[in-house]
């Protein structure tokens, strides 16, 4: 595996590769099997799987967990080459911004919705980064994982709308035996919390099941989605939404299961802020 720290050594080896087909997975560390699997899924697909390390300061807002954010580069090194990466960016923050940047890549619909509702930066620092590394990649196809839902559809939009000549691939989420999605900050959690914390996958299924049987109240199924969660003690919600995967807006009532219907939340559990979604 070639490690690229980096611009000029990763447009140096970029040159290079002409004939094959380059797969590529961003990340921000901290790795586990949920990213291995988009790697995975690269190796199928691709000639050259590709990942970028890179914890990205453009997306965490003002009391967020920048500074404590997990990180363990040596054995991110480890687990990538175990998997059979053939190179790796590890660039530092300065490879990436200077003080002299005075663009970034903004969205100004789905960006604001959701997440964007609770992070308003959070996308633009997202969107910035990819677009960034889209650009010193140059990749045939991207892998995100379905877990970052309204993410997974703001990167395709981008490509779409930015003619980006790339084919995002959205993997699925890759959880934990008791349904609770793998995540970095899962390791905020000790093993008992995690535990605990099934009761977000169990409110998740609680409403797709409710949906498939004919149930067309958003609002009563968000309420029982609420009593779910807050039957664990050391929750507290942050949203809980039904929306349209086109549009981002709240279905209110006619839920309909021949509409892509994302069902998603965030949680608070003991201060450690949890998504997760589900797609009908």
């Amino acid at each position: 595996m070639i490690i690229i720290k980096t611009v000029h050594e990763l447009l140096k080896w970029r040159s290079l590769i002409t004939t094959k087909s380059i797969g590529f997975t961003p990340t921000m560390g901290a790795l586990h099997d949920g990213h291995l699997s988009l790697i995975q899924q690269s190796k199928k697909q691709c000639d050259i799987s590709c990942v970028s390390i890179f914890l990205n300061p453009l997306q965490f807002g003002e009391n967020e967990d920048l500074d404590s954010y997990p990180q363990n580069i040596n054995e991110d090194i480890k687990k990538i080459e175990q998997v059979g990466v053939d190179m790796a960016f590890i660039p530092t923050a300065d490879e990436i911004y200077n003080k002299q940047d005075s663009f970034m890549v903004t969205e100004n619909i789905l960006s604001t919705r959701l997440e964007g509702e609770s992070r308003p930066h959070f996308f633009n620092g997202v969107l910035t980064v990819v677009a960034k590394l889209f650009n010193l990649v140059q990749p045939h196809s991207a892998y995100f994982g379905m877990k970052d839902a309204q993410q997974l559809i703001l990167i395709q939009k981008m490509v779409q709308n930015m003619k980006y000549p790339i084919t995002i691939i959205p993997c699925e989420t890759i959880r934990e035996k008791n349904g609770l999605a793998m995540s970095s900050r899962n390791q905020y959690l000790n093993q008992t919390q995690r535990n605990n914390a099934k009761v977000i996958y169990s409110a998740l299924m609680y409403a797709k099941e409710l949906i498939i049987g004919g149930e067309k109240d958003s609002q009563k199924i968000k309420e029982g989605m609420k009593k779910i969660i807050l039957s664990m003690p050391g929750f507290k919600i942050d949203y809980i939404s039904i929306a349209d995967t086109n549009t981002l807006l709240e279905i209110e009532d006619n839920i309909s299961i021949n509409k892509e219907t994302l069902i998603s939340l965030a949680v608070f559990f003991n201060d450690v802020r949890l998504i997760d979604n589900i797609w009908i």
